[in-house]
């Protein structure tokens, strides 16, 4: 039987802008994990159309961003996102960021602003892409940012939850957690089960 696991530790953010709710609920929309991906068309920030189902075939890693909240902070700052991007892409994961602030809220930029960010912190998602009304986020059930999901070949969910399994936004703690993506492609890439299929996002809600 599959593992979920919710991590305990609760961390206050002394941001008085920032809304951070560790309470919120396991992900309710459309997405399951066993199931296929809620497939979707966004506008990324070059005003490209991108659709899920176009990369049938590949490993897909969905990423809900929000660059003002000190959770993503935590992991762009240590270049652990950077990282994980540049490691999995080479190995033909496909990675996108999903931004599904509404217009005005936090975390919502212009695309000059998106585009001189990940320049800033080197980041190599395939595409950077705009859900402002929010409907995409619904259907995933994102709750938080970061929100990580992983999508397997055949168009499976096979990982929806945290990044790591440590609700902080201390970057001295990365090291010290169980990076729940990593052990899902990694078990994925060997042929074998994830080992947690589901856990609890955290770090900031979701402005919607």
């Amino acid at each position: 039987m599959k593992r979920i696991l919710i991590p305990a530790a609760v961390v206050a953010v002394a941001a008085a802008f920032v809304l951070v709710n560790f309470s919120t609920p396991m992900a309710a929309g459309d997405a399951k994990v066993g199931s296929a991906a809620p497939d979707f068309t966004l506008t990324d920030t070059n005003g490209n159309s991108v659709t899920l189902s176009d990369y049938s075939g590949k490993y897909v890693v969905l990423e809900w961003i929000n660059y003002d909240c000190p959770f993503v902070a935590k992991h762009y700052d240590a270049k652990n996102m950077q990282g994980l991007q540049d490691k999995y892409r080479e190995q033909g994961v496909v990675w996108l960021a999903v931004n599904s602030s509404a217009e005005g809220k936090q975390g919502q930029f212009s695309n000059e602003e998106i585009h001189s960010r990940l320049k800033k912190h080197a980041s190599t998602v395939d595409a950077y892409l705009l859900d402002g009304n929010g409907d995409v986020g619904r259907a995933y059930g994102a709750t938080h940012t970061p929100h990580m999901y992983i999508i397997n070949p055949e168009g499976t969910l096979i990982y929806m939850g945290a990044i790591d399994s440590i609700n902080s936004a201390n970057i001295a703690d990365i090291p010290k957690a169980d990076n729940y993506v990593v052990m899902a492609l990694d078990a994925a890439f060997a042929g074998n089960e994830v080992p947690v299929e589901m856990t609890r996002a955290y770090g900031c809600t979701v402005k919607y």
